[in-house]
Parts: structure tokens; C-alpha cells; sequence
């Protein structure tokens, strides 16, 4: 499910930004983009979010923007010796004329700011820790509209599908006529006028009627989708639990129409009802990737 927060704390040695954006992903699964001098965070941050959050591709932005006032930023000494050193090695080794880039060394990751042995004070980190937990709340909130939204359309998809349920099984009743119908039809062209024994015509209509029969099928449909809305009234985490659902109402629904291509008029209709169920299945599907 896609949400977003970004949360800011103002602190006398500067500013703290804390943004955190997903999209649907089966697991849980967070990157990090955190400076280097709070880096030692990344653990109690990984925690607070696994509290929340269970499923999505979570991208997490965290900047601290020193204020004017506060004691200028420390340069890397030793970070900018390695590139002072990397750029007189390739000048020499490539032939290459020219200067190093002062504000191109100063904007490596790493040049200005506390070393990764040298972290900011308590109070930066209690804000960084402060600015993640309103923006995992702000960001679950944002996605829980998005899921209220979400529900109610998978409920109305619901509805319609038990209308067509219903409708099936209202068609089903005239099924074994019609089968005895055709066959009765076909025999006699195939016997060209011979003689039919009542006996094996009703024999053979049975079981071709009993091979085509889609009562149990429509049955298990309408329990399955019953079971989904059940599903969504119980809440907590449903995603999952919902698609395997959904992979069940989808093969009822296969076998639907796998069973009624001898119906003539009416395997037609119960063909064309059981493909407007598979496409509700399908919307319901998609709807379903963005649940938690």
C-alpha cells in the first residue's frame, strides 16, 4: 500500500527532516538513506518501523541541516587526503592536466560532519527518534484511509458477485432438460430415425448431466466470497490471507465455465455471468495488493 510522511524538528544545532514513503510490496522490505553521523540510529529506527508496518517497499530519508548559529561542520581530514591522493594518482596515470574541484571534494558524502566515530549529541538523535514516530503515525493514517477506500470497494465487488451467484443457480434448474434435449438431438442424427431406448437416453443424460453440473461449484464461489467479507469485517492483516481466497473463487469460477459448453442458450448465459464474476475476481485482485 503507498503512503507518505515527512516530518521536520527544529533543534538549536539545526534542523531534522524525517520522510518516509512505500509502495506495495509482498513483505517488508526498508532502505535507509541516512547521514553518516547518524547512521548509529539505523537499528532503533528499523525497530520502531517493524512495530507499524508490515508489509511495503519503504524508502526512509533522514537529513540534519546544521543551523547558522550552531559550530561550523568538521572536514574530513582523512577523507579528503584519500581524494586529494586519488586525483594526483589519475592525473599522473592518464596524462590529465588540471586542478582538483574544492567544491566538488566538499560535497562527497562524509567530507563535512561528525566522522562515523565522532556521532551528534543525544538531543539530535532523541528528535530524529521524536520525527519517525509522528511520521509512522501520520503515515499509517494516510494509508488507512487509502484501506477504508479501498474495503468498500471490494465490498460492493462482493455483492456483485453473490447477484451472480444467484443468478447461476437460478439458470442451473433448466440444465437438465436442455442437456436431455441436445442429447436426444444428437442421437438421433447419429441413428438417422433408428429407434432410441429410453432407459440408456436417460442413463446418458445423467451423467452428462451430472459431469456438467455446476451446483457444487457455485456453492463453494458464494461460500468463498461470503468468507471475504467476513474477512474484511474481522480486519487485521488480510493481504495475504485474501489472495489465497481469491486463487480459490478463481478456480470455482475456471470450472464454471469449464462444465456448461453443451447448454446451448443457457451455457451461454451461465458462460457470460461466470466471466463477469472472474473480472470482479480480478478487480478484487488488484485492490487486494495494496491491503496489508
Amino acid at each position: 500500500m503507498t503512503g507518505f510522511a515527512r516530518v521536520k524538528r527544529s533543534l538549536p544545532e539545526g534542523e531534522v527532516v524525517f520522510g518516509l514513503k512505500s509502495v506495495n510490496h509482498r513483505g517488508l522490505d526498508i532502505h535507509f538513506h541516512v547521514p553518516l553521523d547518524l547512521e548509529s540510529l539505523e537499528g532503533d529506527l528499523r525497530n520502531l518501523i517493524k512495530g507499524s508496518v508490515a508489509r511495503g517497499h519503504l524508502q526512509v530519508h533522514v537529513s540534519f541541516i546544521r543551523s547558522a548559529a550552531a559550530q561550523p561542520a568538521p572536514l574530513n581530514r582523512p577523507l579528503l587526503d584519500a581524494f586529494m591522493r586519488a586525483f594526483s594518482e589519475a592525473s599522473k596515470q592518464y596524462g590529465l592536466a588540471g586542478k582538483p574541484d574544492l567544491n566538488a571534494a566538499l560535497g562527497i558524502s562524509g567530507m563535512l560532519g561528525a566522522s562515523a566515530e565522532d556521532e551528534l549529541g543525544a538531543g539530535v538523535s532523541q528528535a530524529v527518534m521524536d520525527a519517525a514516530r509522528e511520521a509512522v503515525s501520520t503515515f499509517n493514517s494516510t494509508r488507512e484511509r487509502e484501506g477504508a477506500a479501498t474495503e468498500a470497494e471490494i465490498r460492493q465487488r462482493t455483492q456483485a458477485i453473490l447477484q451472480l451467484v444467484d443468478r447461476m443457480r437460478e439458470i442451473r434448474a433448466g440444465a437438465v432438460p436442455a442437456f436431455q434435449k441436445r442429447l436426444r438431438e444428437r442421437l438421433a442424427d447419429l441413428l438417422q430415425g433408428a429407434a432410441l431406448d429410453p432407459q440408456r437416453l436417460a442413463l446418458e443424460a445423467a451423467v452428462l448431466a451430472d459431469r456438467s453440473d455446476i451446483a457444487e461449484e457455485l456453492l463453494r464461489l458464494r461460500t468463498h466470497t461470503v468468507q471475504l467479507d467476513e474477512m474484511l469485517t474481522a480486519g487485521g492483516e488480510v493481504g495475504k490471507r485474501l489472495d489465497f481466497l481469491l486463487q480459490e473463487m478463481n478456480r470455482e469460477s475456471n470450472t464454471i465455465l469449464s462444465k456448461t459448453g453443451g447448454l446451448g442458450d443457457l451455457g451461454l448465459t451461465i458462460t457470460e455471468l461466470a466471466l463477469a464474476a472472474k473480472s470482479e475476481i480480478d478487480k478484487i485482485r488488484e485492490q487486494a495488493l495494496n491491503l496489508e
